[in-house]
């Protein structure tokens, strides 16, 4: 059987998702697809001035879009082809990261039920050094995906 939204990914990798995402969202974040695994993305951000809160560090709610965005692609790399909504999102940020780093955000899916879905995620610097956590649960909605 095949995945067209996994093989959408699978050749995204190494490419910059402003280029290519069909997600306003994550071509705002400009990130580059690093890795692809069933159930997993592993997406490459350069922290920008727009990314940042006063005190020039990641603004939270910025890494929160990041970990939501890439967890959504994960979902739809696994071949639902219903779009899955956010019901909740709860974000542990445990370490800052400044103007020109990179990060590393990952996703994980632990569970897809009939409706529900969890999964985590989580933001590392270069130094593996977490900067943000979170867990998460959406919903399958009648809302369909349509292509790519």
């Amino acid at each position: 059987m095949t995945n067209p939204s996994l093989d959408f990914f699978t050749n995204l990798v190494g490419k910059p998702l402003a280029e290519n995402s069909p997600s306003p969202v994550s071509k705002w974040l400009d990130g580059i697809l690093v890795g692809l695994e069933h159930g997993s993305i592993t997406v490459e951000y350069t922290i920008r001035k727009d990314m940042c809160n006063p005190a020039h560090i990641l603004h939270g709610g910025v890494a929160a879009t990041m970990m939501d965005d890439i967890i959504g692609m994960t979902i739809f790399s696994m071949g639902h082809t219903a779009f899955y909504s956010t019901v909740n999102l709860s974000i542990d940020y445990l370490f800052s990261a400044k103007i020109g780093e990179k990060v590393t955000a990952k996703s994980k899916i632990i569970r897809v039920g009939k409706k529900i879905a969890h999964a985590e995620g989580e933001i590392r610097n270069e130094q593996g050094t977490i900067i943000a956590k979170c867990t998460t649960n959406l919903v399958s909605t009648s809302n369909e995906i349509k292509s790519l």
